[in-house]
């Protein structure tokens, strides 16, 4: 893969500052929503998963900043 350009690693580390609130505020979310005894459980597993996904994408993404090293 071809090295990135700063633009381009710029706007990948604002996509990651981006997911890292939203990852964030779906934490405080569930958080609330655990405490309430009417919530729908499928609702709050549902909210866990997506947080999930985003703490993945977020390493993906902060693995691809990371600049290639020849062997």
């Amino acid at each position: 893969m071809a090295e990135m350009s700063e633009a381009e690693a710029q706007i990948l580390r604002q996509r990651i500052e981006t997911l890292r609130l939203e990852h964030r505020d779906l934490d405080d979310v569930i958080d609330r929503l655990a405490h309430d005894p009417n919530i729908d459980q499928l609702q709050i597993k549902r909210l866990k998963k997506r947080k999930l996904l985003i703490k993945d994408l977020i390493q993906r993404l902060e693995s691809d900043l990371i600049p290639d090293l020849d062997a």
